[in-house]
Parts: C-alpha cells; structure tokens; sequence
C-alpha cells in the first residue's frame, strides 16, 4: 500500500513511519499543509493518514486546517481513502471531520496496529477487495503481507511484489502504467517506462503454469486474468 502520512509531531511522524515501513507499506511524509498538498497532487496513493492541526510554511509560518485540504482533495475528485488522525475528541469535531470527506476517523493516542487494520479495511471498501484474493493458484493474503503459489509462499523482489499486489487489486482491472509509475516511484524519483516493463516482464515468466496471465492492452495498461494453468 502507497501511504501519503501528514502529521507534523516529527516524534509520532517517524515512530509512524517506521511502524508502516517495517510492515511493509510505502510511505510518503509531510509535515505541512504545503508539503501535503504538493505530493497529494502529484502522486497516487492508496490511502492518507492526515493529522488536522498542521503548519503552513508560505508566508508567515501559522497553524492551518487538515480539514481544508481534505475539502480541496475532495472538490476536485479525488477520492483517496482518508484516516484523520488527531488529538480532537469532540463529537462535533469528529462530525466536521467526516463532513469534510474523511473516511474515517481516530483519537490520539492509537495503537498502530489499529491504525493500519483501518486503512487496510478502507482500501478494501474503496476497492471492493478481500483480505484474500484467488486467481488461479495464485493467492494473495492482503493481512500477511504474502502471496502464495501452489499453497506454498511466494516470495518476490519488493518492486515486483508492488506490481503484482496493485494488478491484484482486484483482478480483472485494467491498471495504467501512469498508476504503477506512481504507486513504485519514490518522491524524488520518477519510475520509466523501461524499468515498469522489465518488472511486468519478469513477473510473467514467474507467473508461467499459475493459472494466471498479464495481459496488456496497447495504450492503456495492464490486467491480471486468469488462464490455462
């Protein structure tokens, strides 16, 4: 999961970060509504963990509102799964915050193996998967982070196990190269197209005899469907 995480308390923000990276989560930080704003824009993401009480770093430095970006975010469209994050209890600030486009909401301080149950749950609502997902004899266990080959675990090369968990999300969906370029690509450097097409290269050779195929379809992407074993 490509995760956009917004939170300006930089002991929390790296105790986050690690927490999801060790799960295995690509993550991306910023500390200020400018900085959120930017890579929200410019990058795709699965999800977005988004603190409310947030500096602006243009002009003089003050406090802004997650609220007001979340708002931007969703008049133009986008409808990334949000998770607000914030130290407000308040009834009637938890109903702003879900009123503004938040998916969801939770209370500092959390467990972080809530947080990320929650955001797993939230891509599946938006996404319309399961935890477990079949094609062929391949199967993807979302919850532990594997895949599985003829019932036995299936380890891939990090980039590889991205392409193949996006194009299994679900199965059947046509995946452009701009998403995959986006969901691989670090902030500071941009996925080419040759390196999408080594790494969709190499995972078909491995994907021989598993009853499952990648297709792509000429100017448009790629999709993942099921074929003779």
């Amino acid at each position: 999961m490509k995760i956009l995480l917004v939170e300006d308390d930089a002991v929390l923000r790296e105790v986050m970060l690690r927490s999801l990276s060790d799960a295995g989560h690509r993550v991306d930080i910023a500390a200020s509504i400018d900085d959120a704003r930017h890579w929200w824009r410019v990058q795709t993401y699965d999800s977005v963990l988004l603190d409310l009480n947030l500096p602006v770093t243009t002009a003089a430095p003050k406090q802004g509102s997650g609220l007001s970006l979340l708002r931007e975010a969703r008049s133009r469209g986008d409808r990334t799964p949000v998770l607000v994050l914030t130290a407000r209890g308040r009834l009637e600030e938890r109903i702003a915050g879900l009123d503004a486009g938040a998916d969801d909401y939770m209370g500092k301080p959390f467990d972080l193996a809530e947080v990320e149950a929650r955001l797993r749950a939230l891509v599946r609502r938006a996404q319309g998967t399961d935890d477990r997902v079949t094609l062929g004899l391949l199967l993807l266990d979302r919850k532990a982070r594997r895949f599985y080959l003829h019932k036995q675990p299936w380890d891939l090369p990090a980039r590889e196990f991205e392409v193949l968990w996006e194009l299994m999300t679900p199965p059947g969906r046509v995946v452009s190269k701009r998403v995959l370029s986006d969901k691989l690509s670090e902030t500071d450097e941009a996925l080419g197209d040759n390196a999408l097409e080594a790494f969709i290269s190499r995972l078909r050779k491995k994907l021989l005899g598993s009853g499952a195929s990648i297709r792509t379809l000429r100017g448009i992407g790629y999709v993942l469907e099921e074929s003779a074993a």
